[in-house]
């Protein structure tokens, strides 16, 4: 986590995803890129244009005077901080500043209780997490002390999914948490008891992870079944795969619960297949 990207539209959200980044990045030593971007119909985005000069200035003027502003936050003192306005569709500009800058994380702020439906539906930002080839972390509300003890990564358990639950595991190491995979068990998919203890022995057998718990939840749906096992075992982070459409879709998709949108307050990170 030496170079965090945090796209930023100066809201309340975005903050609090700042902060949590400058929480990492003084753990780590790290960098951060603070990314806003100036979505502006093409005649005002052509600053070569006589007419669109005047707008395009004053928009860019405006988002340096909050990065001023910002750079004067006390929680960002002796950290590296760049800053940078580009005018282009946010989905797009942040792939771009990812590959230009190797950026090793994206830290994400989300609006309210709708959050979740905003971030994973039809969005841009639900682009940038679904697709997205480096992990993506979301947070929600304000974290003064972002600490994870317990981390909680769900998965089917299938071989697509080995090389993010590796990246899951680095990043709980980094942070020094304790990993518990999750099988959830529906009644449209039900696997016995001792189905699923054989497919998730199978699917960390050549992995040998150092701290991990193995679990299977009972639930009526897959997003009910996250949410109460988080809670019950007392989680700070929700750890998910994705795999273009597949894998967020089984978890986010047009069935979400209400429950998940609601209550699901901590923060999630995801992960590419």
């Amino acid at each position: 986590m030496k170079k965090i990207l945090v796209p930023t539209d100066f809201s309340d959200q975005a903050e609090n995803a700042l902060k949590v980044a400058a929480q990492l990045a003084k753990k780590y030593n790290g960098e951060i890129y603070l990314l806003h971007m100036l979505e502006m119909p093409l005649h005002l985005a052509n600053t070569g244009s006589v007419e669109a000069l005047p707008e395009s200035l004053f928009f860019i003027k405006l988002a340096e005077k909050r990065f001023k502003e910002m750079n004067n936050k006390e929680y960002l003192r002796d950290l590296s901080v760049h800053h940078q306005v580009e005018y282009e569709e946010i989905y797009d500009g942040i792939q771009k500043k990812v590959e230009q800058l190797d950026i090793d994380i994206i830290i994400m702020g989300s609006h309210g209780s709708s959050g979740f439906k905003e971030m994973f539906i039809g969005s841009n930002t639900e682009k940038v997490v679904r697709t997205s080839n480096i992990p993506v972390l979301v947070i929600k509300n304000e974290h003064p002390n972002f600490s994870i003890e317990n981390f909680v990564f769900a998965t089917d358990f299938s071989k697509e999914c080995k090389v993010p639950f590796k990246q899951a595991q680095e990043f709980a190491e980094a942070v020094e948490a304790k990993l518990h995979l999750l099988y959830i068990n529906t009644p449209s998919d039900f696997k016995t008891s001792e189905e699923a203890t054989e497919l998730m022995n199978n699917f960390v057998e050549d992995l040998n992870p150092d701290s991990y718990t193995l679990n299977i939840y009972n639930d009526t749906s897959v997003e009910k079944g996250i949410l109460h096992f988080a809670k019950k075992s007392n989680a700070q982070l929700i750890g998910l795969s994705t795999h273009g459409r597949k894998g967020l879709s089984h978890f986010f998709n047009g069935s979400i619960s209400e429950d998940l949108v609601n209550h699901a307050n901590m923060p999630v990170i995801t992960f590419k297949i």
